[in-house]
């Protein structure tokens, strides 16, 4: 590091802020929201991540008592970005548990506004669940993030569902980045 601000401050006369420069192995920094990995492809930061699942989160809290399909529309352009921002990306693992984290996210909230059990073994018979199936899932005591990974909610609400109220996939816009570029 000292040898490295001689030659920046002296030499190029560049001004060094001690906080943000260290000297570390490429894969254990971040710079611009990206990482190197060990075999030397860019993936998105874990900080990054989570900076994006912050906004999310405050986000669905703020939207609270609105339509699943106007949440939606209101995610659409922050994914959009958020993707065209980091298409530079060389690893897709990161995109692909973002589309899961989010369809969980939106399961949820599609539970907590059913509210109670009868209305949620309702809604679900009406997405195509069995009777039987649909009751023991809404009375099941279990909390809403636990239900929305279940099995039950992801048949009653698959992925074309959410689809068709115009969600859009994190790893499809990743793709089509990549395929037009």
């Amino acid at each position: 590091m000292t040898l490295l601000e001689s030659v920046l401050s002296k030499r190029l006369r560049l001004p060094i802020n001690r906080e943000k420069t260290a000297v570390a192995r490429p894969r254990a920094r971040k710079f611009l929201g990206y990482t190197v990995t060990t075999s030397r492809k860019l993936k998105v930061a874990p900080q990054s991540l989570r900076r994006l699942q912050g906004r999310i989160r405050a986000l669905c809290r703020q939207a609270r008592g609105w339509r699943l399909d106007r949440l939606i529309e209101t995610l659409r352009p922050i994914i959009r970005g958020w993707i065209a921002y980091f298409q530079l990306s060389e690893v897709k693992v990161a995109f692909v548990r973002l589309d899961e984290w989010l369809r969980r996210r939106l399961r949820c909230i599609l539970w907590r506004q059913w509210k109670r059990p009868l209305t949620r073994q309702r809604r679900l018979m009406a997405l195509g669940l069995d009777p039987d199936r649909a009751h023991r899932s809404a009375y099941n005591g279990r909390g809403p993030w636990w239900n929305a990974g279940a099995s039950h909610m992801n048949q009653a609400i698959p992925l074309a569902w959410l689809r068709r109220r115009g969600l859009m996939s994190f790893l499809d816009q990743y793709q089509r980045l990549k395929r037009t570029s």
